[in-house]
């Protein structure tokens, strides 16, 4: 959409004027201008350009449904060739609120339906003409009164009366008229002022037609109907744009409009390509046809809202009531002051009551979650995570994803103009490029099915958005799936279909362990090191051609493979593929060599001195961090005879308290024996001192665990260091 030459009209004033529409703005007949642009967003929005020549013509008007007015009121652009265009203002007709328009008709409040009498009700103490069959009247509607229920009770033919003969057979007309008045009974009453002072009392049988004769009662009303009419919000209502330009002018506004969506065709061929063909599904969901329109699909997600801005709205004031509460009726009004306050039992006034209730203009919305669509994943290996410390490979670095959004949006320009009637849908064709398209047989893992799929890398320069494609190959249909938002040059793999004639199994897998690297990071020692892997896989390929087999490799991306004749990596499932190419009929067995750098950890819980030796022992560790292992090896081993001298001290507590306990039982025993009682006092001070001397050495011994620890975390805190120095 070539916009970039227009620049907005600032030669005028854009004052966005709402006017009452009256009888001589409905006599003026602005001209459309044509649509010329419409851009879709996958939004659901839709940008409409309509372009032309004013010429000598100062208004033009823009078909807005009412359901869309508030969008374009919101979003109305005047551009025009060097700012040339002047605007004096935008005039359309005003919208109310449901509510808003029962009280401009007249009519009663909440959703109740509209019928015959409550609309001729509507129209009490309205200047009006009544048609008859006989007559046309004209004057003032004074009331429309419903048939009282006595009176309607009353009008029962009767089987036995005025008009039955004595010998019961009815008289002619008798039974027929007492029918008719029954009918006419039941009518509305209408009573009439005319315009020459007389009462007139009309059935409502008898009027064939009533219309409001003031005009601005009938606009009223033709307002109030539209808004509670359930066609409303579908009619147009033209905004009038006063304008005046010499040279081209273009208006632009938003609206809502049905999300494009997309679909794909990709024809593989054998040379590991193929061509992509994208369409889009677009629709004219307007009363207008598309006649020769430019469309462009926006691939991307501008931020809009709804936002009420066309219905009038209305502030709330307070209501102050004077003092004394005052009758808007005259008390005298039809009567007199014997009549109220003479022999009469009855007593009170009665009048006309106005009543009125006013509401403020609404708004509904309605919102579309996008869900952003990510990828989560973690390659864990035996518990394993991978090493930060140790560069072992980069599996993701094999193929390195360089495709970039340039931009937030990116559009598709139709190549010619359509014709798109109204309310008519079209499936056009945006896209038509070769690309990389490489037929595979994928395997999510050994012994899984094989599965059909398609390496697809976006050559098209341009972002693909999600939908669904379908696959052609050796002369037909060959499967379907569906492909998420691609930027260019990204990579897929694509699966549509099962292949039968391909199966795969790991038939040895065997690994070992390599430290490289130990550190000691948070009160906790972390072990980097190599795993290294032997695995075989037997391939069969059953088919009479050859296949392309890609298998996913379950490993961490600080790794290195060797052994397959390519390697790969998917950025949406975040795994490295290793690539088998397999002869038409063959069954080969080819061996993978994997080098995976890990770490594990290991807390103060599980240190020990055997564990801390049996790492100062690996050759593969720096010679310094292989000492400082067996610094902390030797003191901890220290800190664990300690620890396991403890119990037996702690042990031999115990019993010397019990001891304690019986001699001094004893000893209170053998009272007035001064001979036992100086025996068993001996014994008890002897105890006493073996208990103490026991009591200290467990502190001693928990002491000296607690240094020794402390000596052993030391040594391995200079294993960082040790690190460093490599």
């Amino acid at each position: 959409m070539a916009t970039s030459t227009w620049k907005l009209s600032v030669a005028g004033a854009l004052a966005l004027v709402t006017l009452a529409s009256t009888a001589g703005a409905q006599e003026r007949a602005p001209s459309t201008l044509p649509l010329k642009a419409v851009r879709l967003y996958e939004v659901g929005l839709g940008y409409f350009e309509r372009t032309g020549k004013l010429g000598n013509r100062s208004e033009v008007a823009l078909p807005v449904p009412a359901t869309h007015l508030d969008d374009a009121l919101k979003t109305l652009v005047v551009l025009g060739e060097g700012g040339k265009a002047t605007v004096t203002g935008v005039e359309f007709a005003s919208s109310v609120s449901p509510s808003m328009g029962r009280a401009l008709a007249g009519l009663p409040e909440g959703e109740e339906l509209v019928t015959y009498p409550k609309l001729l009700q509507s129209l009490k103490g309205a200047s009006v003409e009544l048609r008859t069959g006989q007559e046309t009247l004209r004057g003032r509607l004074i009331d429309v009164v419903e048939p009282a229920q006595a009176e309607v009770a009353e009008c029962q033919p009767a089987r036995a009366g005025s008009g039955e003969r004595a010998s019961g057979r009815p008289e002619a007309g008798g039974e027929a008229g007492a029918v008719s008045a029954c009918a006419a009974a039941r009518h509305l009453t209408l009573l009439l002022l005319t315009d020459r002072g007389e009462v007139r009392r009309l059935r409502s049988a008898e009027v064939v037609g009533v219309r409001p004769t003031d005009p601005a009662f009938a606009a009223r009303l033709g307002s109030g109907l539209d808004a509670t009419s359930p066609q409303g919000g579908a009619a147009r209502r033209p905004l009038r744009v006063m304008a005046s330009s010499t040279a081209p002018v273009t208006l632009g506004y938003v609206a809502e409009t049905p999300v494009w969506r997309s679909s794909y065709r990709l024809l593989l061929d054998d040379a590991g390509g193929g061509v992509l063909q994208g369409w889009a599904l677009v629709h004219n969901d307007t009363d207008e046809a598309w006649k020769q329109v430019r469309v462009e699909l926006v691939n991307g997600q501008p931020a809009s809202f709804l936002f009420p801005l066309a219905a009038p709205r209305y502030g709330r004031r307070e209501l102050v009531t004077p003092d004394e509460a005052l009758s808007t009726v005259p008390q005298l009004h039809g009567r007199t002051v014997d009549s109220m306050w003479g022999d009469e039992e009855s007593h009170g006034a009665s009048g006309f009551g106005l009543t009125g209730v006013g509401h403020g203009g609404g708004g509904r919305g309605y919102g579309i979650g996008l869900g952003g669509v990510g990828t989560i994943g973690k390659a864990v290996v035996h518990g394993a995570g991978a090493s930060t410390a140790l560069s072992v490979g980069n599996l993701a670095a094999i193929v390195q994803a360089d495709g970039v959004e340039s931009g937030v949006l990116f559009r598709y320009v139709l190549p010619e103009p359509i014709d798109l009637r109204a309310h008519g849908s079209a499936l056009v064709p945006f896209v038509q490029r070769a690309v990389s398209a490489r037929r595979i047989a994928h395997f999510e893992s050994p012994g899984a099915a094989a599965r059909s799929a398609a390496r697809l890398r976006n050559d098209t320069g341009q972002t693909l958005p999600a939908g669904p494609i379908a696959f052609f190959a050796d002369g037909g249909f060959a499967g379907e799936a569906t492909v998420d938002r691609l930027i260019p040059n990204d990579r897929r793999t694509v699966v549509f279909g099962t292949d039968l004639d391909v199966e795969l199994e790991r038939h040895k897998a065997s690994f070992r362990d390599e430290p490289r690297l130990v550190v000691f990071e948070h009160g906790a020692l972390v072990e980097h090191y190599v795993r290294f892997h032997r695995v075989t896989y037997a391939i069969i390929n059953k088919s009479q051609s050859p296949r392309t087999v890609f298998v996913n490799l379950d490993y961490v991306m600080n790794s290195r493979v060797e052994g397959a004749d390519e390697l790969d990596y998917d950025s949406e499932s975040r795994k490295a593929m290793a690539i088998f190419q397999v002869e038409a009929k063959a069954q080969p067995v080819r061996e993978l060599k994997v080098e995976e750098g890990l770490r594990r950890s290991y807390s103060a819980q599980e240190w020990s001195s055997k564990r801390l030796a049996s790492l100062a022992a690996v050759t593969t560790l720096p010679a310094g961090q292989r000492a400082a292992l067996r610094a902390a090896a030797a003191e901890m081993q220290v800190a664990e005879q300690r620890r396991d001298a403890l119990p037996k001290v702690q042990e031999s507590i115990t019993s010397v308290v019990t001891e304690l306990q019986r001699l001094r039982g004893y000893l209170s025993a053998a009272k007035g024996d001064s001979e036992g009682v100086e025996r068993f006092t001996k014994r008890i001070l002897a105890t006493e001192d073996r208990l103490a001397s026991l009591r200290a050495q467990a502190e001693q011994l928990v002491k000296e665990r607690k240094q020794r620890a402390a000596l052993a975390v030391a040594s391995l805190k200079q294993l960082t260091g040790a690190a460093a120095a490599r």
